[in-house]
């Protein structure tokens, strides 16, 4: 079956644009980035070119641009341009133009062709796309970072809106009201594919898999190896075996800090190597850790949340807590510890709810931050999950997940001392509401990524 993708409107979006740069599309292994360019190539121009680094064509590339490249000291060199002289010995038919896009996926496997990527902007009329699963690998030394040369997408697992149109039901999700104006079947339907959802996650194969099988004990194994296949793939960039060794305890460790914490530990380094090996163990060094928990998050695996001071968007201590970048492999872990289900069901509505916030920022560029804000109020000690400082309406926004009166004391003091302009309460069993002074929202958690930041205007 075939997946409909947001990002496509993004891909169309950048052919339009035309700005004359190359287009670094980013994201996790297995999350579809080949199979939408292959699409979006095949349905937009008349002339497509692929090479695949890891695979025999970008073998075959590499030896067309050595041939390209070849000289003779003492000889007049040659007058052609030599990148586009390599495509066009790797396929005779290739002419340089505004109706052809060329597709370069696992670039990170040759430095000597994504140190190309200026070339290909500044001398190509051709559209460019780049792509691969460890683009982390390019920042190494011999790898040349093409600043200014490129534009970047992110294109993450399937999100709750991507899931629910593949179960024939999209419309049902861009229509239910945020605040309770449709009809009760509309939420619970709603709900119901959110508890999938929450344990299955986003990656194309197993989504495909769900919508055909309804196995959700399938899914999760093929989350596992999909796991595996990501610390299997890893070796290669990675000297140390023991690094490697490090993936499986790091995941577990993850999910178990994202159960012990929840007002952001000073040193994320130590804390894990703490729970990985424990402190009377020598096996590994902060070093090691900080180098795997890199590599996950360049790899977009996992992701940074930062602090807030008493929700002021100038006290900001940056990459204070994780998360997973996908629901199912939060599931999954966060499973593995051992936690009650009604624990790990509330962390994983917390995870949502980053995740959609995450996007808000990468895309539709509405918020403020790098990543994601949570904040702690020195006055009361207490913490609010979420605050957002718009860029719509240069408000700021405080969010509670799952939230009861009991547990958003603090969310509310917030509001009340004027540290807030607006509240949001996220609640997984309900139709959403507004309070009297318009001040305080409760939407369904489930529509979490359809909360307004623009209330001020």
């Amino acid at each position: 079956m075939e997946l409909g993708r947001m990002i496509y409107r993004d891909l169309l979006a950048w052919k339009t644009e035309k700005t004359g740069r190359v287009l670094e599309l980013q994201g996790a292994r297995q999350v579809g980035k080949t199979y939408i360019l292959k699409k979006f190539a095949k349905e937009n121009f008349e002339h497509f070119h692929y090479i695949n680094m890891a695979e025999e064509s970008g073998k075959d590339f590499l030896d067309c641009l050595e041939q390209a490249a070849s000289w003779t000291p003492g000889t007049p060199r040659p007058e052609y341009q030599i990148l586009k002289e390599a495509f066009r010995l790797y396929n005779q038919d290739f002419a340089d133009g505004e109706d052809t896009v060329i597709v370069i996926d696992e670039i990170q496997e040759s430095a000597r062709v994504y140190n190309q990527i200026r070339t290909l902007a500044r001398e190509f009329d051709s559209y460019v796309i780049v792509t691969g699963s460890y683009l982390g690998k390019a920042l190494q030394k011999e790898f040349f970072l093409p600043a200014g040369d490129t534009d970047k997408l992110q294109m993450g697992t399937l999100s709750f809106e991507e899931f629910v149109s593949a179960l024939g039901d999209g419309e049902l999700y861009r229509t239910a009201e945020l605040y309770g104006g449709s009809e009760t079947f509309v939420y619970e339907k709603l709900k119901e594919y959110f508890d999938i959802y929450q344990k299955i996650g986003g990656y194309p194969a197993v989504v495909t898999h769900y919508v055909e099988h309804h196995d959700i004990r399938k899914c999760e194994e093929m989350i596992e190896r999909l796991m595996d296949i990501f610390t299997s793939e890893s070796t290669r960039y990675f000297t140390d075996i023991m690094d490697v060794d490090i993936f499986p305890k790091l995941f577990q460790a993850v999910a178990i800090l994202m159960l012990r914490e929840k007002q952001g530990v000073r040193e994320l380094g130590t804390e894990l190597s703490k729970i990985i090996y424990q402190e009377e163990s020598g096996r590994t060094t902060k070093k090691m850790v900080n180098h795997a928990i890199s590599w996950l998050a360049q790899s977009h695996i996992i992701g940074y949340a930062s602090k807030s001071t008493d929700c002021d968007y100038l006290q900001i201590k940056e990459n204070c807590r994780y998360y997973f970048l996908d629901l199912g492999i939060a599931y999954y872990f966060l499973k593995t510890t051992g936690a009650a289900p009604e624990q790990v069901k509330g962390l994983l509505a917390e995870n949502y709810v980053y995740l959609c916030l995450r996007e808000r920022m990468q895309k539709r560029r509405e918020i403020a931050g790098n990543t994601p804000w949570f904040a702690l109020y020195q006055k009361t000690k207490g913490e609010l999950d979420f605050y957002v400082r718009s860029l719509m309406d240069y408000k700021n926004y405080g969010i509670e997940v799952k939230s009861t009166d009991a547990i958003a004391k603090t969310a509310k003091r917030l509001l009340e001392d004027g540290k807030l302009n607006y509240l949001y309460l996220l609640k997984g069993d309900t139709k959403g509401g507004t309070s009297g002074d318009g001040k305080v929202y409760t939407v369904p958690l489930y529509l979490a990524d359809r909360m307004n930041f623009d209330l001020g205007i």
